[in-house]
């Protein structure tokens, strides 16, 4: 078993593998990693993912197969009723830059402009020439809602493929399990999930795995306070602000990575109550949500995998 802990992606990368050569995987998968990020990236003026936005009203660009799947899943899902995911958001990221330099509220004129220019359907999508085309000039295409989990479950394809028995991979909170943990007598792996009212590093409870995927989405780290008044970065297209809610965080278990951004991000507007209920209709998918008021609701079935901290 080797570790590997890289700064990429705006966050702190975590990598373990059981193979005997385990070093050339884990170098393999950090060469990876930094071409995603480079390709990827909405907050790289260079990136493949730019070029698209760069062209928005203008003309299609042809894209790499992995970044048309994953333009094409986020359309996808954005498109569902009644989700907050939304992969052309982007003008309104732009607008607030909740989480990086220059934070603001923009004016509601300038939000109220931006709206105009996040309807997903006018992503135009050419699946034989794997084109992307945006309809409309200042259109951006931001994937951050679901590119770590596309990027964990590939990596761990990958590890898998070259015979690794065991591993995982944390993105900063996004974590995919696989295989037995050899340094467990149980062979599960244990998991935290950040206690929002809390520093990083201090867990409001601990998940024991084995093949699946824990995605967190939360409020409390990325913060804008205005006038006394806090936002967060997790976005309402339909008002242009932060979506309001009593959830301080939700996490989503999974067998993959990507299933987790989607389901986290798709369900956070809703109140608790009603996201547990969802969750507990849902087939393969579990969670945990932490209210404002560090009140705590599992799902049904996750119950037996809390471990006591």
């Amino acid at each position: 078993m080797e570790k590997k802990i890289i700064q990429l992606m705006g966050t702190v990368i975590t990598m373990v593998v059981h193979h005997q050569n385990a070093a050339a995987l884990l170098a393999d998968a950090e060469q990876q990693l930094i071409d995603y990020e480079q390709r990827f990236s909405a907050n790289n003026p260079n990136s493949a993912l730019m070029q698209i936005n760069h062209q928005a009203g203008k003309s299609p660009v042809i894209v790499d197969t992995d970044l048309f799947e994953l333009i094409a899943i986020g359309k996808r899902e954005s498109l569902v009723a009644d989700s907050l995911l939304n992969i052309a958001i982007g003008p309104l990221v732009k607008a607030w830059k909740i989480g990086f330099a220059g934070a603001q509220h923009p004016p509601e004129a300038v939000i109220a402009e931006c709206r105009q220019l996040i309807d997903p359907h006018h992503i135009q999508l050419d699946e034989e020439r794997k084109t992307v085309f945006l309809e409309k000039e200042r259109m951006e295409v931001d994937l951050g809602a679901l590119a770590k989990g596309y990027f964990a479950d590939r990596i761990v394809e990958v590890f898998k493929r070259q015979g690794a028995s065991a591993g995982f991979i944390d993105l900063g909170g996004n974590v995919l399990t696989f295989g037995e943990n050899p340094a467990s007598e149980d062979g599960l792996w244990r998991v935290g999930i950040q206690n929002p009212q809390l520093p990083r590093g201090n867990y409001a409870l601990v998940m024991k795995l084995k093949n699946q995927s824990i995605v967190t989405s939360g409020v409390y780290e990325r913060k804008l306070e205005v006038a006394g008044r806090k936002y967060h970065h997790i976005f309402d297209g339909q008002t242009g602000y932060p979506v309001q809610s009593d959830v301080a965080s939700l996490t989503i278990v999974s067998e993959q990575s990507l299933e987790g951004e989607i389901g986290s991000t798709r369900l956070y507007g809703k109140r608790a109550a009603e996201i547990i209920r969802t969750l507990n209709s849902t087939v393969k998918i579990e969670g945990i949500v932490i209210t404002e008021h560090n009140e705590l609701a599992v799902t049904d079935a996750l119950r037996a995998y809390m471990a006591h901290l």
